[in-house]
């Protein structure tokens, strides 16, 4: 019992420490031991929960790392709804804002606060008897979404808060979940070894990060945030920005940037220093908030619907460069996708240096008129591949001519052209005979969104294909250490765990990820789940006539007509064919059990349009969950437009000409609960 009360004031004091050094390390930015003392005390706690799990407190930094995957997120509910802002872009307009304040309030100087606009994802924090309880994401302000395992994951932001008598029982803070531009480009260099797409900014990546249902992912992402708003803070002092210093000494990383200002000359001053400094800060910045800090100010300014009279967002002009481009380069996708990419001389943009930029495709080129030679702007706009916004003409020679688009594939000699009247890009129609999309075919099918084939990156996949050991996805599971080893810096180790992984990914393969990993044209992950549940294995796609599965697919949500002939198409090409026979024969076969329709919406569709009392999410959940099915739009195979007030014209007028019973959202929610008589449709 003594060793165990020992322990026990082992743990708690670890507890307390470590929390401590985390505020200091992840908040402060000021650590006050070293990175292998901090692991010392980090391995001792979990040796103490690892013999008395019983002690595990449900605040301690072991919890950080995630648990197991969620199927989806919750719906989270808010009382208070998370108001959107207004926006300015020039120094007019912002004057404007502060008269217009000035002249509510009576009074010619006003005190507001300034801080700087961190570029993240909008997040709503509960706490309860000082403990992180619930994390939501903005989403439409009054409804987000339940994250909040994923945000115990961010070391700034604390499991625990500091002892203080002051603290609330029970609280609500908002703020935003960014990354620092130097850890989007780790991550996105993780993500190109991976075959992945990259995040195309600091935003972007952290959103995403922040909705992965895997927690573990998560924490392996170096997210931060930054509190800007406590939800009721008039109780806890007179001005908010005495709030936030409070928070501050309760634990809560705000952002370090805000400023009081008294009157309008302070105010643009520091509006107009930020702008010079913003590129100093390690994230992004799109310009600065100006609040006015007297909570009773607030209220008697009021709100419109949207957003706050007494805050407003000073937006500033996106980051332009002047520089010449010097060549227009083509690259290949793993869809067979023709991207020009524009060579740069090299110009100081944003704070870094930029030597290339995105053309996106043929019309935009011919839109814009870029030719190789032309002198021209560049712009970020929060990209990481900035874009060529426009050629200076007045500045071009006779000798620049109209860049056109390659007849052939700049890769393999093949027939170039478009996959349909609609398709906007330019392709390679070679197919996987062509070793561009070969190769980027084969690292998509061995990321971890696909079959997960953790040993085999970009670069193995270049020497694989190159040495001609293998000419489609099949091949990958008949190479053996042999092959592996003779391939230049492989030994036999290495080979042998690439097999070994290999090995794995057929033995985890489940049929969904096997058709994401196939890519199929318009089926991702989420219509991979479908596809799979209807098809139930890959011969089902094999021997389906290509009327009856059009059919059978056009019938299921999430999959269109579109979708469904693209698959068909897939499943009959003699190529794809082999593949999935040469797969079958390896042993990568996964199946899985056909759903069964079962509910009382069983078999129906529905529709949604208008103004509704819930959101359209939840609606659409229920419709589900009873087994319904869901459409975008209103066809043929719709059975029912459930319409709310100002209901759209279009879908009136479809729903009139395909003979669908137009109900109210009173009638759905009645077949919900009662389901659909006999009869009545």
């Amino acid at each position: 019992m003594v060793k165990k009360e020992k322990e026990l004031k082992r743990y708690e004091f670890l507890l307390e420490e470590i929390r401590k050094h985390d505020h200091k390390y992840y908040v402060l930015d000021s650590p006050e031991i070293s990175d292998r003392d901090y692991d010392r005390l980090y391995q001792e706690l979990l040796e103490i929960e690892r013999q008395h799990p019983e002690l595990i407190s449900n605040d301690s930094p072991s919890l950080r790392v995630g648990g197991k995957p969620l199927e989806g997120f919750e719906k989270v509910v808010r009382e208070s709804k998370m108001m959107s802002l207004d926006n300015t872009y020039n120094e007019e307009d912002l004057k404007e804002f502060y008269r217009r304040v000035s002249e509510g309030l009576n009074q010619t100087q006003v005190r507001v606060i300034v801080e700087p606009k961190i570029d993240g994802l909008g997040i709503e924090c509960t706490y309860q008897e000082g403990a992180l309880s619930l994390a939501a994401t903005r989403g439409d302000g009054f409804v987000g979404e339940n994250v909040t395992e994923n945000v115990r994951t961010i070391r700034s932001i604390p499991l625990r808060l500091n002892p203080d008598p002051s603290v609330p029982k029970t609280f609500q803070i908002r703020g935003e979940v960014f990354l620092n531009r130097s850890d989007l480009g780790q991550i996105n260099q993780e993500r190109r070894r991976e075959g992945l797409s990259e995040f195309k900014n600091p935003r972007n990546a952290a959103a995403g990060s922040l909705r992965l249902l895997d927690s573990k992912i998560t924490s392996k992402r170096p997210l931060k945030a930054a509190f800007y708003t406590f939800v009721g803070g008039e109780n806890v002092a007179p001005f908010q920005s005495e709030v936030m210093e409070k928070i501050k000494s309760w634990g809560l990383p705000i952002n370090f940037g805000m400023e009081v200002c008294q009157g309008w000359d302070e105010l643009i001053a520091v509006c107009k220093r930020w702008e010079k400094e913003k590129l100093k800060l390690p994230y992004d910045v799109d310009g600065v908030v100006i609040k006015v800090d007297d909570y009773a100010q607030q209220r008697q300014l009021g709100q419109t619907s949207k957003a706050p009279r007494w805050a407003i967002a000073y937006k500033y002009e996106t980051e332009k460069a002047e520089t010449r481009l010097k060549t227009i380069r083509i690259q290949v996708g793993r869809t067979g996708v023709l991207t020009p990419v524009a060579d740069l001389e090299p110009v100081q943009l944003a704070g870094t240096t930029v030597s290339r930029a995105s053309l996106h495709n043929q019309e935009e080129i011919q839109r814009k008129d870029v030719r190789e030679g032309d002198v021209v702007i560049i712009e970020k706009a929060g990209e990481i591949i900035p874009q060529v916004v426009q050629a200076l003409k007045e500045r071009r020679s006779r000798s620049h001519r109209a860049f056109s688009f390659p007849s052939k594939c700049p890769v393999c000699g093949g027939k170039v052209g478009k996959f349909t009247e609609e398709d906007v890009a330019l392709r390679c129609l070679n197919g996987l005979s062509c070793p561009a999309q070969l190769k980027e075919s084969i690292r998509y099918f061995t990321t971890r969104k696909a079959m997960n084939i953790e040993k085999i990156g970009p670069a193995l996949v270049e020497q694989l294909v190159d040495e001609g050991l293998i000419k489609d996805v099949a091949d990958l599971f008949s190479l053996d250490v042999k092959d592996l080893s003779e391939l230049e810096r492989m030994g036999e180790k290495s080979a042998q765990n690439v097999v070994e992984s290999i090995e794995l990914a057929k033995k985890e393969a489940t049929l969904p990820r096997l058709l994401t990993a196939l890519g199929i044209p318009l089926v991702g992950e989420v219509a991979s789940l479908e596809l799979a549940s209807q098809l139930g294995s890959l011969e089902a796609g094999l021997e389906s006539t290509a009327e009856a599965l059009v059919e059978k697919l056009c019938a299921v949500h999430g999959i269109g007509e579109k979708m469904a002939k693209s698959v068909v198409t897939f499943f009959s090409q003699e190529r794809n064919q082999n593949v999935i026979r040469k797969l079958i024969q390896q042993g990568v076969n996964p199946t899985v059990e056909r759903k069964a329709n079962k509910g009382k919406l069983s078999g129906f569709a529905f529709c949604i349009t208008g103004t509704l009392s819930r959101h359209r999410d939840e609606i659409k959940k229920e419709i589900l969950s009873a087994g319904g099915l869901w459409t975008p739009s209103v066809g043929k195979k719709t059975d029912y437009l459930v319409a709310g007030e100002n209901i759209g014209a279009n879908k009136r007028k479809a729903a009139e000409k395909n003979g669908v019973q137009i109900i109210s959202e009173a009638r759905l929610n009645e077949m919900l609960r009662m389901g659909i008589q006999q009869g009545e449709k």
